[in-house]
C-alpha cells in the first residue's frame, strides 16, 4: 500500500486496472491545453468513473472513501456550518462517530479549512472522500430542509393591491446575492427565487412564464423538451412579471412593447447569467428566461459525442491555415457549443482569434469577442469588416444571415484566414445550396469551404435506470436498418428513476453529419447540382448521415430509437423524397 501512495494518480489507476497507460498519456497531453486535473480529464474522456478516481485518491492521500452518504446525513450537523463555508470549500459534516465528526470532502488537496470546522463543531474532524454530487445535494437541499418549493409558495402567498407597488421599491442589487441567502425575503421574491433555483437544480435551459385567460403556466425546458412545472393563479401574474422585470432592469411600466434584459445571480456559489425576453400577448406579457451557467460551456471537442473518425477529421480541419468551416442545424442544436469547443482547441498565444456574435453567450479568455448591435449599425458584416483590419488568424462569425456577411466571410477565407460560422439548414449538403441561393457564385463556395457539419442534440439514456430490450422491427426499419438485419437487435431505454425524475433521460449528446469538400464534391458544386445529389455522392464517399450517426448511438446504448427519430425527421423526409 505504501508503494502505491508514492505513485501519481494516473499510475495508481493503471495499477488498479481502471485505465490503460495509453489513456493516461492521452489525458496528460490534453492537460497541456486544458487546465484540469488528470482525474477530471480522464472522467471527461469517459475512461473512468468518479468512483475510480476517488478510490485512487483514497490510496494516494490515505483518506477513506465512502461511496454512499445519502442515508447518513445528519441535518442537525449541517446547519451548524454556514452555507457559505460549505459552498466555498465543498465540505459537509454528515455524521458523528464517537467524539469525532465525519466530514465529506471531494478535494483531498485542500484540507486546511478542516481546522475551521474543528472550531465550528467543537470536536475532532475526520475527512471522508465522497462524490461531488452527494456534497452538492446537501447544498441544494437547504431549501428542501425548509419544506418549501415553488408550488407550496403559491398556496401561501396572499396578494393585495399594494404588492406590486412594494416590488417596485425593492433594491435591484439583490440579484447579485446568492439565491440561497434570500430565503427570508418577501413571498413573491422568494417564489421567483425558487423557480430559478429549481430550474437550475433540474438542469433546465429555459423557464417559460405563459399567461392565459384564467391562469399562468410555468414550464421548464429540460434536455431540449418542455415540461409543465406548475400553474400560478391569474391574480399573481402582474407581481411575477414585475419582479422579473426589476431583476432584469427592464421598464415595469411598459406593457405594449417587447423587452430584452439580463439577470446576473449567484446560486450555490456558481455565477449564472439569465437572458430575459418579455413580449406582449393576448392575456398579458410572456416571459422566457434562458439560463446560462458560466463554465458549463467548456466542453472539449472530444466530449461532444462525435464518432472517432469524424472527431479526428474535425480536429485536423480546424487546424487548417485558411478556409470556411460551417456548422448547420436549427436553433438549439448545439452549434455554438461546437464552435466554442473548436476555438478552445485552437486557442493559443500564437493565434489571434476574434469573434463577432449575437449575443456573446460565454466569455472566452484570450479571444476578442464583438457583440453585434444592429441599432447602431454594428451588424455581422460591419463587425467582420472591422475584424479584418485587426490582423486575425481565426475568425468566428456567429451566423451567416445575408449575402453581405457570406461574401465577406468567403473573401476572408480566400485571403488566408480560417473562418468558423453557422448556417440554418437541415443538413450539410443543404448549406451549399443555401449559399448559392444567397447569391454566392458556386466557384467561390467550392474554393473557400473546407467542410460543413450538420448536427442535432439527442437526449442521453439515464445510466441509473438503463435497460435493454428487443424493439419491434418496424421501428428499426424507420431508423434505417434493413429489414433483413433488424430481427434480434437489442437496444436500450430508461425505465425512469429518482435521478432522472422519471423521464428515462439525463443530459444530451450530439449526432453529427460531416461533409468534407473533396474534389468530387467541389466539382458537383461548380455544376450547381441539387443538394440531394451532393448528399448521395457524399455518402458514396463514406459520409455518415445524421440518421446513421443517431442509429449508431442507439445501438451503443447512448440514446433511444424514439429520440433519434424525433430529431431527424427532416433527414428521414429527405431520404424519402430523394
Amino acid at each position: 500500500m505504501t508503494a502505491l501512495r508514492d505513485m501519481r494518480l494516473g499510475e495508481i489507476l493503471v495499477q488498479h486496472g481502471d485505465v490503460h497507460e495509453e489513456q493516461v498519456t492521452e489525458a496528460l497531453e490534453l492537460q497541456r491545453i486544458r487546465p484540469k486535473r488528470i482525474g477530471e480529464i480522464l472522467m471527461d474522456l469517459g475512461y473512468v468513473e468518479e468512483d475510480h478516481v476517488l478510490k485512487a485518491l483514497s490510496v494516494q492521500f490515505d483518506i477513506p472513501f465512502e461511496p454512499e452518504i445519502k442515508g447518513q446525513i445528519n441535518t442537525a450537523l449541517t446547519v451548524k456550518v454556514p452555507l457559505n463555508f460549505i459552498r466555498e470549500y465543498q465540505m459537509v459534516p454528515f455524521r458523528q462517530d464517537g467524539e469525532a465528526f465525519l466530514v465529506a470532502v471531494n478535494d483531498p488537496v485542500n484540507l486546511l479549512p478542516l481546522d475551521d470546522l474543528r472550531l465550528l463543531l467543537g470536536g475532532e474532524v475526520v475527512p471522508i472522500l465522497c462524490r461531488q454530487g452527494d456534497i452538492q445535494a446537501v447544498i441544494d437541499g437547504y431549501f428542501d430542509q425548509q419544506g418549501e418549493n415553488a408550488a407550496d409558495m403559491i398556496d401561501s402567498i396572499v396578494l393585495t393591491d399594494g404588492v406590486v407597488g412594494e416590488i417596485q421599491t425593492l433594491d435591484a442589487t439583490d440579484s447579485e446575492r446568492d439565491l440561497l441567502d434570500l430565503a427570508n425575503e418577501a413571498p413573491i421574491i422568494k417564489l421567483i427565487n425558487l423557480l430559478i433555483s429549481g430550474a437550475v437544480k433540474e438542469r433546465a435551459s429555459d423557464i417559460h412564464v405563459e399567461p392565459f385567460e384564467r391562469e399562468v403556466r410555468v414550464r421548464y425546458r429540460i434536455d431540449g423538451v418542455l415540461y409543465e412545472k406548475l400553474t400560478v393563479p391569474k391574480s399573481q401574474q402582474a407581481a411575477i412579471i414585475s419582479r422579473v422585470k426589476i431583476m432584469a432592469n427592464l421598464n415595469i411600466a411598459e406593457h405594449r412593447l417587447p423587452q430584452d434584459g439580463r439577470i446576473k445571480i449567484r446560486l450555490s456559489g456558481k455565477e449564472i447569467d439569465i437572458r430575459v425576453s418579455v413580449i406582449p400577448i393576448a392575456h398579458g406579457e410572456r416571459v422566457v428566461m434562458r439560463i446560462l451557467e458560466k463554465g458549463t460551456f467548456l466542453f472539449g471537442l472530444e466530449e461532444l459525442g462525435m464518432d472517432p473518425h469524424d472527431y479526428h477529421l474535425v480536429d485536423r480541419l480546424i487546424k487548417s491555415s485558411h478556409g470556411i468551416l460551417l456548422v448547420t442545424g436549427p436553433t438549439g442544436s448545439g452549434k455554438s457549443t461546437t464552435l466554442y469547443a473548436a476555438l478552445q482547441r485552437v486557442n493559443s498565444p500564437d493565434q489571434n482569434i476574434i469573434t463577432v456574435e449575437d449575443p456573446i453567450e460565454y466569455q472566452m479568455p484570450g479571444i476578442g469577442q464583438i457583440q453585434v448591435r444592429p441599432k447602431i449599425g454594428l451588424t455581422f458584416a460591419a463587425g467582420l469588416r472591422s475584424i479584418l483590419r485587426q490582423d486575425p488568424d481565426i475568425i468566428l462569425v456567429g451566423e451567416v444571415r445575408d449575402l453581405e456577411t457570406a461574401d465577406m466571410a468567403i473573401q476572408a477565407s480566400l485571403t488566408g484566414h480560417l473562418v468558423f460560422s453557422t448556417l440554418h439548414t437541415n443538413d450539410s449538403a443543404g448549406a451549399i445550396t443555401r449559399l448559392v441561393n444567397m447569391g454566392i457564385e458556386p466557384f467561390l463556395v467550392s474554393s473557400s469551404t473546407i467542410a460543413i457539419m450538420a448536427q442535432r442534440l439527442v437526449r442521453r439514456i439515464c445510466d441509473y435506470c438503463k435497460e435493454a430490450y428487443e424493439p419491434d422491427i418496424e421501428s428499426l426499419v424507420e431508423l434505417g436498418i434493413p429489414r433483413q438485419e433488424a430481427a434480434g437487435k437489442v437496444v436500450y431505454r430508461g425505465r425512469g428513476c429518482d435521478r432522472c425524475q422519471g423521464r428515462g433521460y439525463f443530459g444530451r449528446t450530439g449526432i453529427f453529419e460531416l461533409l468534407v469538400m473533396t474534389p468530387h464534391i467541389q466539382d458537383l458544386t461548380l455544376k450547381g447540382v441539387d443538394s440531394n445529389v451532393i448528399k448521395r455522392e457524399a455518402k458514396k464517399e463514406h459520409m455518415r448521415t445524421l440518421r446513421e450517426d443517431g442509429a449508431s448511438k442507439v445501438f451503443q446504448g447512448v440514446s433511444t430509437i424514439e429520440e433519434v427519430l424525433r430529431v431527424t425527421r427532416d433527414d428521414l423526409i429527405d431520404e424519402v423524397t430523394d
